[in-house]
């Protein structure tokens, strides 16, 4: 038989080959046969003949010839022709098996690896290899950096489990594949007694980095590449780095890259619950006299990014964002709910839940939504927003010095946008600290000199008590 890896898959047919990519990749043959809308039997038999045709005789043979192919593929020049399909790039990541030591639990580390892989799954954000194709590998002795290289992912994540007299202690690093380079790593140790109690806790923490820290990798990447070079995804990561800026110029770069992305790519919801964000920035904050049209044209694309993918987190999250600026309230809490129970890591639909509640529906919970998303990503891009948000929901709960408080942290923050120091001044003078609120005030006119509290109060959606007190304020340090 040959040994060129094209020419042995070449044999297959066409649902012969979709059958044995899907069996190498993890899934079962209830799955395949739910998915492709056969019966189980009919799967064993293709897979039969796929083992006879291809001369393998298990799982993991099987896996190394379609990775051997691919690589092979990937290696071949092929002139460009409008006859080729570009494939959407996407970051991938495996996680591996972590090694344990005699004595330990083998539940703790085998439902820890299982929970983040469904965790970052159901962030969307990314390729997760499923749990059948690292097991596989790791049975038959491949691991780490092999078996990151036959599963062609960008990183992969691996740990240790051992166990010291009566605790547990665990290792996690998250490897970039190209150049071997260790990104992250973390150590966890807990009481054995608590171990399995702890093991939401961990997996948060784990699925947060790992998720934070691919999504920074991939934005400086895409930084460093010439901007014509640039595809979907290294668009879109590139627009987050201008997004996070929370200037207009940066905005307006963001625009331009997310629309690029979804040109490119569209399929590409994430790309669209983007775009959607830098119209929402214009109605909030940059462009305030469109907001309307900025209203309209950020429920535009958050409407595309749900028909691109319904059960991507971020594109509720958009559209709940959206709905809250035109002012459908509770049509934007549903959303957001949504984006949550579909991935309880989404630490943006936490933290909007917050924002949202914070201003007028059940401040107690905003303070809940707002320490979650910060726990959840505690160097976030927007923690000026979860600080503000658990800010205003104190102000509005009448705890006005520990509001003043919060609100000092979140104007610390180094892109604190003017509403966020705004709030840190009304917050300070109804506390009784007009020194420091002047300070804010200060800052204020140097940062936008006609700014007044009806500006504010526009972009916000406070009831009428808490408007009142918030001009009785503005009073005082003169911002009227």
């Amino acid at each position: 038989m040959t040994h060129d890896p094209a020419t042995r898959l070449a044999q297959l047919s066409r649902r012969e080959h979709e059958i044995a990519v899907a069996y190498s990749e993890g899934e079962s043959h209830k799955e395949i046969a739910t998915r492709l809308f056969l019966a189980p039997s009919t799967v064993r038999t293709h897979l039969s003949a796929i083992y006879r045709k291809l001369g393998v005789s298990s799982k993991i043979e099987l896996l190394r010839l379609l990775a051997a192919s691919a690589v092979a593929e990937a290696a071949a020049p092929v002139a460009p022709g409008p006859e080729l399909a570009a494939v959407p790039h996407r970051a991938s990541v495996a996680i591996m098996p972590l090694s344990q030591s005699s004595g330990d639990p083998g539940s703790f580390a085998g439902g820890l690896v299982q929970d983040i892989i469904t965790r970052l799954a159901k962030l969307r954000s990314m390729r997760v290899i499923a749990r059948g194709s690292t097991f596989a590998l790791a049975e038959h002795g491949i691991v780490d950096g092999e078996a990151a290289d036959l599963l062609q992912v960008d990183y992969f994540v691996t740990g240790s489990v051992r166990c010291q007299g009566e605790r547990i202690v665990l290792v996690v690093e998250l490897t970039e594949t190209r150049n071997a380079q260790i990104i992250w790593a973390h150590d966890f140790e807990y009481k054995a007694a608590d171990a399995l109690l702890a093991l939401d806790d961990i997996g948060d923490r784990i699925v947060t980095a790992v998720a934070t820290e691919i999504e920074i990798a991939e934005r400086n990447r895409a930084l460093l590449k010439p901007p014509h070079s640039l595809d979907a995804w290294e668009s879109f990561h590139r627009g987050l780095w201008h997004m996070y800026r929370f200037s207009g110029p940066d905005n307006e770069h963001a625009h331009t890259l997310f629309r690029r992305a979804v040109t490119m790519d569209p399929t590409f919801s994430r790309a669209y619950a983007g775009l959607s964000f830098t119209h929402f920035q214009n109605a909030f904050l940059l462009h305030p006299e469109h907001r309307d049209r900025e209203i309209g044209l950020a429920l535009d694309a958050a409407g595309e990014s749900l028909v691109a993918d319904n059960h991507d987190p971020a594109a509720h999250w958009a559209m709940g964002r959206a709905l809250w600026l035109q002012g459908s309230e509770d049509q934007a809490v549903a959303e957001l709910e949504t984006s949550v129970q579909l991935s309880p890591n989404f630490a943006f639909g936490h933290y909007t839940l917050a924002f949202v509640r914070s201003q007028s529906g059940d401040a107690q919970a905003a303070i809940g939504s707002a320490d979650h998303s910060r726990h959840l990503s505690p160097f976030d891009p927007l923690l000026f927003g979860m600080l503000g948000s658990r800010a205003m929901a104190l102000f509005r709960l009448g705890a006005y010095d520990e509001a003043a408080d919060w609100a000092i942290r979140a104007a610390a923050r180094p892109n604190a946008h003017i509403h966020i120091h705004a709030i840190a001044a009304h917050c300070l003078v109804t506390a009784g600290r007009l020194e420091e609120a002047r300070q804010y005030v200060s800052f204020i006119r140097k940062m936008l000199p006609e700014y007044r509290v009806d500006d504010f109060l526009k972009a916000f959606r406070f009831p009428p008590d808490t408007q009142a007190l918030f001009r009785k304020a503005a009073k005082q340090i003169g911002m009227t």
